[in-house]
């Protein structure tokens, strides 16, 4: 299976946020990032609402159950119980627990899955009760795998930052991939699935999918809202999922 992209409207909220007006409008281009072919759409709605609102939330879930039912919905965030109560009332498809302060401008490390396992187990199954898919955001370390998948998740989300900053710096990069693809072939011999997500980029993309050949999803915010500026929401998604091996019309 090709890896999926779901696209991250953050960076669209934000710049509307600047003003009160309703544009850019999160659900319009929303909507033509389904059309082109994205598989989903990615929030993170925060507690002081910087960019995705509460309000936006309800109204992407129609937009995706009323026009895109195949489309997935992933609703990233700190698990506190205002959060969850949100997305027990949303429903999203997958949910992405991030062990963000509230203070932080972006999520910036994984969990500590092994200091945090009782605390995140309660959580996991309370999620998964509620038919949700849940994938925990990770930092490029193998030995956090077992008590990774020791928590109940379905999947992992690899934090790609420190990957996406040696954009200059070839070395680093392959280093930082090693350490990617090493973490996601001891998640997967564990049972669980592997996302990715954090400044990954049409050149990036693909040789991080070729040393993760089986990476299941990666969520795209800031990168593709900065290209969809130059190129349009529409090209950008294609663009990202050629990068991602999703040729056109296959």
């Amino acid at each position: 299976m090709p890896t999926q992209l779901s696209v991250n409207l953050n960076a669209v909220a934000m710049l509307r946020n600047r003003r009160d007006l309703p544009w850019p409008s999160v659900t319009g281009l929303g909507r033509i990032a389904l059309n082109a072919g994205a598989h989903g759409l990615t929030v993170h709605p925060r507690p002081d609402q910087r960019h995705i609102r509460f309000s936006d939330l309800p109204e992407i879930r129609k937009l995706i159950d009323d026009e895109f039912p195949d489309a997935e919905l992933n609703i990233e965030g700190f698990p506190s119980d205002e959060f969850l109560n949100l997305v027990e009332t949303i429903s999203p498809e997958q949910v992405t627990l991030v062990p963000d302060d509230p203070s932080q401008p972006t999520s910036d490390h994984g969990f500590d899955f092994k200091a945090e396992l009782e605390r995140l187990k309660p959580i996991v199954r309370r999620l998964k009760d509620g038919n949700t898919r849940v994938s925990i955001f990770s930092d490029a370390d193998p030995n956090q795998m077992e008590a990774a998948a020791a928590t109940g998740c379905d999947r992992i989300e690899l934090y790609t930052g420190p990957y996406g900053a040696t954009y200059d710096n070839p070395d680093a990069a392959e280093s930082e991939l090693r350490a990617l693809g090493a973490t996601a072939d001891r998640a997967l011999s564990l049972g669980l699935g592997v996302n990715a997500g954090h400044d990954l980029t049409v050149s990036n993309l693909p040789p991080l999918i070729e040393r993760i050949p089986f990476l299941a999803e990666v969520s795209i915010g800031h990168g593709l809202t900065a290209d969809a500026l130059e190129f349009g929401m529409a090209e950008t998604v294609h663009r990202f999922r050629a990068a991602c091996d999703q040729r056109i019309g296959t």
